[in-house]
């Protein structure tokens, strides 16, 4: 087997491990990885939810992961990103964010309230340590998320992308660098990317690893929702003493009591 997968599932069920590569003459950075535990922690979460997809909106959500997860790891540390992606067919939101310096990863799929439009859309946002957010966005049409990334790639990031599936939950994903050789990078095979450290020279350049986690809690809410509690607390509850509010990056749902969001505003003060 090429680019021997990662034997390192010891260390614990929730992280995954992603191996940089340099692809020397080609100028192309691989990044591979298994993501069976990622998906696992990911079911879990669902469960928890009571959340279940159709199996063509899961499919979806399991490309959205490992291309948004592989994006991140040829991303500098530095760097915090996340995706909004819509889908015309089938109608839905994907959303997925992560952070390099926590290297977590988290995200969900939404099917209610979906904007209907001509094209899907793909928005991207991108920040660095101490500096202001960047956004870019692009419009385009089909309903693979790995086509979207990759259509994503040639026009916002003005460079090649293409991702494989190596083995079942084994994703190989590679990118175009300055002076990359993109005849050898459009031209390539599923059973070419099996074969590439028989056929091309690869430099290890780091290995990094990742896990599931929102990091979402009922402070973080509570911050959240502060700009909607300027006209009062009473206003705010409207005679009610516990609220339902939903994380917005996972879809957790969360019980406001007024008691406690109430001294939690005191101890800010």
């Amino acid at each position: 087997m090429t680019i021997p997968p990662d034997d390192s599932a010891a260390e614990g069920p929730t992280d995954i491990e992603l191996r940089v590569y340099f692809v020397r003459k080609r100028n192309a950075l691989l990044v591979r990885g298994v993501f069976s535990d990622l998906f696992m922690d990911y079911y879990l979460h669902c469960a928890d939810l009571k959340v279940q997809l159709t199996p063509e909106l899961d499919a979806m959500m399991k490309e959205a992961l490992v291309s948004f997860t592989m994006h991140l790891a040829s991303r500098p540390w530095s760097e915090r990103h996340a995706w909004t992606v819509n889908f015309q067919t089938p109608l839905a939101n994907f959303f997925v964010t992560g952070d390099n310096q926590g290297a977590s990863v988290a995200g969900r799929c939404f099917t209610e309230n979906v904007r209907v439009a001509d094209r899907g859309m793909f928005h991207a946002v991108v920040q660095k340590a101490n500096e202001p957010l960047r956004q870019s966005a692009i419009d385009f049409s089909g309903a693979s998320f790995f086509g979207a990334v990759e259509e994503f790639y040639a026009r916002s990031e003005q460079r090649r992308a293409r991702f494989f599936e190596h083995s079942e939950e084994d994703y190989v994903f590679l990118s175009a660098q300055p002076q990359c050789d993109t005849a050898w990078l459009e031209s390539l095979t599923a059973e070419d990317v099996r074969r590439l450290d028989q056929t091309e020279e690869l430099s290890l350049l780091e290995q990094r690893k990742y896990h599931w986690e929102c990091g979402c809690s009922p402070e973080k809410l509570y911050a959240a929702l502060m700009p909607q509690v300027s006209g009062g607390l009473d206003a705010f509850f409207e005679g009610a003493e516990v609220l339902r509010a939903m994380c917005p990056r996972c879809g957790r749902r969360y019980n406001i009591d007024r008691e406690q969001f109430e001294a939690w505003i005191a101890e800010r003060a």
